[in-house]
């Protein structure tokens, strides 16, 4: 992997192409993301770099991570992540990654947890059928059977049943960089990106294409 950032989702619109077809589009602000350590072969048995993103207040740090921003000479941010990329090795410490990294056309898996639904049924959360709506079925949304009666006795582990939904960590792959504004750090990704507005969003390069 040779491109990674982290980005915020603003929220989704549409363009327009040069033959008039309508694209929907998903605006994200990406980056910029400063390298806030370096990890080596030699030090750490791997290759990888730590970047920073969005600004924090200094009495919201703890110490250890103060020193590490501190020791990187930047500013103190939110949210770190690592990225094993090929190139590590040519970073430096306090460098900028914006999202300039990218080239309109560029093919990239988003990740990001998705929206939470909290507490649902069967129907909504499984898609699963519902029985008759009629005044004496008394059986409308129920999930229905959960299993045998004598043998074996028991729910199996699997089975689809109602409970929390949505909150899960998506991965959604080859999608498309419509169009990048290098002046504002904008990427519009063509289609949907997992999670709500203002969630934070990891844009890799994607594996389908490196294949």
């Amino acid at each position: 992997m040779k491109k990674a950032i982290l980005a915020t989702k603003v929220g989704m619109t549409q363009i327009f192409n040069e033959d008039g077809t309508v694209i929907p589009v998903t605006v994200l602000q990406a980056g910029p993301c400063a390298v806030t350590q370096i990890k080596t072969q030699d030090n750490d048995g791997y290759s990888a770099v730590q970047v920073g993103f969005t600004e924090k207040r200094e009495k919201l740090i703890n110490k250890p991570i103060k020193g590490q921003f501190d020791k990187a000479r930047v500013s103190y941010r939110r949210f770190l992540k690592e990225f094993r990329l090929d190139d590590a090795e040519d970073y430096k410490l306090g460098q900028e990654i914006k999202a300039d990294i990218f080239e309109t056309g560029d093919k990239v898996d988003a990740t990001a947890v998705s929206k939470g639904k909290g507490f649902q049924g069967a129907i909504k959360r499984h898609n699963q059928s519902r029985g008759p709506m009629a005044h004496g079925s008394k059986y409308h949304r129920h999930a229905g059977s959960n299993g045998s009666a004598s043998d074996p006795s028991k729910v199996f582990k699997g089975k689809k049943m109602p409970g929390h939904m949505g909150g899960k960590q998506i991965t959604v792959q080859n999608l498309e960089i419509i169009r990048i504004d290098s002046d504002n750090n904008l990427l519009l990704v063509k289609g949907s990106v997992p999670g709500p507005k203002k969630a934070l969003v990891t844009i890799k390069e994607t594996v389908k294409t490196a294949k």
